[in-house]
């Protein structure tokens, strides 16, 4: 596996390191405001869980690279090719959430990654199974993150549906 599976984990660890590099000081409150989600995660396990499903699809990338005999030739561009795509998008997806603070943006490039991860998986199936498998923790962060973005928009767009702060009556 070495050196060539460690660069194919190494590689999608690069976008959210300069994320976090770039903006870490703005990201301390991203999700704490009187609205704030009572199953918002702080950003640092974001980034942390962020990080292992980087580290899963890197794995499971290489697995693919290596089952379609490695370099890269023709066989590899569409399996790969979709992979990078999806990998961009998801970088993109933590600089609108983390730095542009746009959930709206955010949120559409979230579907838009949840069918490219769906696409990739389908893709990978009949190429390498533990892949594709490695690729459905990916599925549920997504799940859990869209849910997330989901609110802040809907929250930043109609403050009629922002919690309302409960006064307990004294007796």
């Amino acid at each position: 596996m070495w050196p060539q599976g460690a660069a194919f984990v190494a590689l999608p660890l690069l976008g959210p390191t300069l994320v976090w590099l770039l903006t870490h000081h703005w990201m301390s409150g991203w999700c704490d405001s009187p609205r704030r989600l009572p199953w918002c995660p702080s950003h640092r396990v974001l980034l942390l869980v962020w990080t292992a499903i980087y580290s899963i699809t890197g794995y499971a990338s290489y697995l693919v690279w290596k089952d379609l005999g490695g370099g890269f030739g023709r066989p590899l561009a569409l399996p790969l090719g979709l992979y990078a795509v999806q990998l961009a998008i998801s970088w993109t997806v933590l600089v609108l959430l983390f730095t542009a603070h746009t959930p709206g943006l955010a949120l559409l490039h979230l579907l838009l990654l949840f069918g490219l991860v769906v696409s990739t998986a389908l893709i990978w199936h009949p190429i390498n199974k533990l892949a594709a498998l490695l690729l459905l923790p990916y599925l549920a962060w997504l799940t859990v993150v869209s849910s997330i973005t989901y609110r802040l928009w809907r929250d930043s767009l109609c403050p009629e549906h922002q919690p309302q702060p409960t006064w307990e009556k004294s007796d």
